[in-house]
C-alpha cells in the first residue's frame, strides 16, 4: 500500500470518528448548565456601552462637552 491509501484509509475511519467524538464533545460543553453565565455574557458583548472617545480640540471653556453649536 502506499501512503496516500493508508492515510485515505485513516482519514476515513478512524480520523472521522475522533472528529465527531470532538464536535458532540463540544457540543455537550457548550450546553452545560453551569456555563450560563458565561454564555450570558459573551451574548451581551455587543451591547455593552464604551466610553466615547474625546477629541481634545473639540472641548472649549464654553462648552466642555465639545458640542457643536450652529
Amino acid at each position: 500500500m502506499d501512503t496516500y491509501s493508508i492515510l485515505r484509509e485513516f482519514a476515513d475511519s478512524w480520523f472521522l470518528i475522533a472528529m465527531f467524538a470532538f464536535f458532540v464533545g463540544t457540543a455537550i460543553w457548550v450546553f452545560l448548565p453551569g456555563r450560563r453565565k458565561a454564555s450570558e455574557d459573551a451574548a451581551g458583548i455587543p451591547f455593552r456601552e464604551a466610553e466615547p472617545e474625546t477629541d481634545s480640540a473639540a472641548t472649549t471653556k464654553d462648552d466642555p462637552k465639545g458640542h457643536r453649536h450652529g
